[in-house]
């Protein structure tokens, strides 16, 4: 009966660690646009990756391919996209060692069903999802990451030899932050978003 009581107050200090340390990696995660010119290890990519692989989505559809652009060429390609003459933003880009491409696959039909009778991108969240678990796994990993939502799909498309019928989601850069870029995060305080039982 006390081994079986310690074991129990084993796996909750264990619950509370785990807890604290998701807490921890969601506040050390931010928009990072500054990188060292350091190569990021390709495993590092992969587990990131495989976080994204096991998040949820609708009807399990996985709605969404990864690709990971390293190749000196390629990314700056990839971040000429991302900018242009009239609108020089994410001119940052093109100092990240890496930019990952999402794409967004269609999703299975129970999913598409389902998002046009409740009138729902049920992919795109999909795809948030997954983009945000890779992001937490770059940062538990000691890299830094910027979502992107502004680029040219078309040259992107043309670059990457993406076919016509697939949708590009969102951009992620990916690198080792520089060390002077320590940004406190700026949030709303918690009792303005959250309620109990009613709005």
């Amino acid at each position: 009966m006390i081994i079986i009581n310690i074991l129990d107050l084993l796996l909750q200090e264990n619950k509370e660690v785990m807890l604290m340390g998701f807490l921890e990696i969601a506040q050390e995660r931010k928009s990072v646009r500054e990188y060292q010119a350091k190569e990021v290890e390709r495993e590092k990519l992969i587990n990131c990756v495989e976080a994204a692989r096991l998040s949820p989505s609708a009807c399990n559809s996985q709605p969404w391919k990864f690709i990971i652009v390293d190749e000196p060429e390629q990314k700056e390609k990839v971040s000429e996209a991302t900018s242009n003459k009239l609108l020089p933003i994410n001119k940052f880009v093109k100092t990240a060692p890496v930019i990952v491409v999402v794409i967004s696959e269609p999703g299975n039909l129970p999913s598409r069903l389902g998002g046009l009778i409740k009138q729902k991108e049920f992919e795109s969240i999909d795809l948030g999802i997954a983009t945000e678990h890779f992001c937490l796994q770059a940062t538990s990993e000691g890299l830094g990451t910027c979502i992107i939502g502004w680029f040219d799909e078309k040259k992107l498309k043309n670059f990457l030899q993406i076919p016509d019928n697939k949708k590009v989601g969102l951009l992620i850069t990916v690198g080792y932050p520089e060390k002077g870029e320590q940004k406190r995060k700026k949030r709303k305080d918690l009792n303005e978003m959250i309620s109990f039982n009613r709005y």
